[in-house]
């Protein structure tokens, strides 16, 4: 009977979703959809000091907003809960006391206090810091006393003191790691609540998972994992250590040096076709395929896992910018128009003229910046022009390379009386432009000479969407106020 394919994501509620995470349960996702598995969802929260409240209803939404399905979860149930780790207290104390009985761990008594004299010992001895396994021959009835005394224990992990520990990764084969450097880590602190180590095997065990997939950090603790599926007689999962994820310069990402968390990014307005469509690129590629920009249908179609790499991957955020200005082109006007009506609300408080056709303005807004947005929170500053009653610049801005103020005066005013003839009717894009290049090619006169003018009078500025384009905007009404005080700035 082949084993069914049981892949889990299972993040802690200490905050939001880390790019790091979105590219772990991006990876889950894949390889579920590719063999035909179950993903599951499981929070981690054995940490409680540095849970968040919410967090894991935030976790969620987030999670639902990037369009991942899970087959169980907290929100969802299933077969094997529960679900979060704190509501599974009584599944680890009953698997603690096996491993005890198993010789897989010992008690631990040594005081907070103790341990760091130990450890600052061997620091000033050059020795990597190591638990001394001080404890690890105490008597039964030595451990039935301190217990009675209700002095505090940890139980350790009791590993092995020589030889080497030899572990398979996926991506990376066999890893031979020498036994005398592991540590007797903790699996259950102090008070009763086991640690991740701990927990996350047994959970794995128990929720029948058959492949593990997390970052690079965690190959430290893998032979630990291995031994502690050993210690229990259990079958080990199949790892996938994904590779690290560095920024440009060769760094961990972190707060510091920049937004890390999806909902930082959802923020600004990227969209989930970008993030997933750049996320899966950090670390996979598929083979013989140059072709990067692809839907999460056609990333499930070509994605296999011996495609996976080992080497750390870039977080570049110019190509994530790439990404979603490629997938902001793809959009229909409509909704990219709802998407950006949010970031426009302060600039729609500056205008009175639109109140009762403001989704038709902004849509033609919009419409104009499609192809130069990057994120959608920059159509905020990139079309704030088209709000104001009144633009401020200096007058010199009118003015194209060598010409005179009088020259710039009068061409704005040519533009002026021949776009005020225009009836309401004809005010398009097409007429505007078939108006004032006709008419600048009867005077001879030069393009620049009266573009130029005429864009800086429209918006203020000396980047921007096309002068036709931007009157067709503002309107009749607008445009012609706009062009006439210009006139009087020279």
């Amino acid at each position: 009977m082949t084993k069914k394919i049981r892949l889990r994501f299972p993040p802690s509620p200490t905050g939001y979703l880390h790019v790091g995470g979105l590219r772990t349960v991006l990876f889950n996702y894949l390889i579920a959809k590719k063999l035909k598995g179950d993903l599951i969802l499981r929070i981690e929260d054995t940490d409680q000091k540095r849970e968040i409240k919410g967090a894991v209803d935030q976790l969620i939404k987030i999670i639902n907003w990037l369009g991942f399905e899970f087959r169980e979860g907290p929100h969802i149930g299933g077969d094997y809960g529960p679900y979060i780790q704190s509501e599974r207290q009584e599944i680890y104390n009953e698997y603690a006391r096996k491993l005890l009985s198993a010789d897989g761990a010992y008690y631990c008594f040594c005081s907070s206090e103790r341990l760091r004299e130990m450890r600052e010992e061997q620091q000033a001895r050059k020795q990597a810091p190591k638990y001394d396994r001080k404890c690890l021959n105490l008597s039964e009835k030595e451990i039935r006393e301190k217990i009675a005394r209700g002095e505090e224990y940890v139980l350790r992990q009791k590993m092995p003191s020589q030889g080497e520990v030899v572990v398979k990764d996926f991506l990376r084969g066999e890893i031979k790691f020498q036994a005398s450097d592991l540590e007797d880590h903790v699996l259950i602190k102090s008070n009763g609540v086991p640690t991740y180590q701990f927990a996350s095997v047994v959970d794995d065990h128990l929720m029948k998972i058959s492949h593990v997939v997390r970052g690079e950090e965690w190959l430290p603790s893998f032979p630990k994992n291995v031994l502690l599926y050993q210690s229990f007689g259990w079958e080990v999962p199949k790892f996938i250590h994904l590779p690290l994820i560095l920024d440009k310069n060769g760094g961990k990402l972190s707060k510091r040096k920049g937004d890390v968390t999806v909902e930082d990014y959802k923020e600004k307005g990227y969209l989930p076709e970008a993030l997933i469509n750049f996320t899966a690129l950090l670390g996979w590629h598929p083979k013989d395929d140059e072709e990067e920009t692809m839907s999460l249908e056609e990333i499930i179609k070509k994605f296999k896992m011996k495609d996976i790499g080992v080497s750390p991957a870039t977080f570049d955020v110019e190509k994530l910018n790439y990404f979603n200005g490629y997938y902001i082109r793809q959009m229909d006007l409509d909704s990219l128009t709802r998407k950006c009506q949010p970031y426009l609300k302060e600039n729609l408080k500056k205008t009175q003229n639109y109140k009762k056709k403001e989704y038709d303005f902004v849509k033609k807004v919009v419409s104009l910046e499609q192809e130069r947005l990057k994120k959608i929170s920059e159509i905020k500053d990139l079309t704030e022009f088209f709000f104001l009653e009144e633009l401020n610049y200096p007058g010199e801005l009118l003015i194209w390379k060598k010409m005179s103020a009088p020259e710039v005066k009068n061409n704005l005013k040519e533009i002026l009386e021949l776009l005020n003839a225009l009836p309401e009717e004809e005010w398009k894009k097409e007429k505007i432009e078939e108006k004032i290049i006709g008419h600048i090619k009867e005077k001879e006169g030069k393009v620049g000479n009266y573009l130029w003018p005429l864009r800086v009078a429209l918006t203020g500025q000396s980047q921007s969407p096309g002068p036709f384009e931007v009157a067709w905007v503002l309107g009749k009404k607008e445009s012609l106020e706009k062009i006439k005080k210009a006139g009087e700035l020279l």
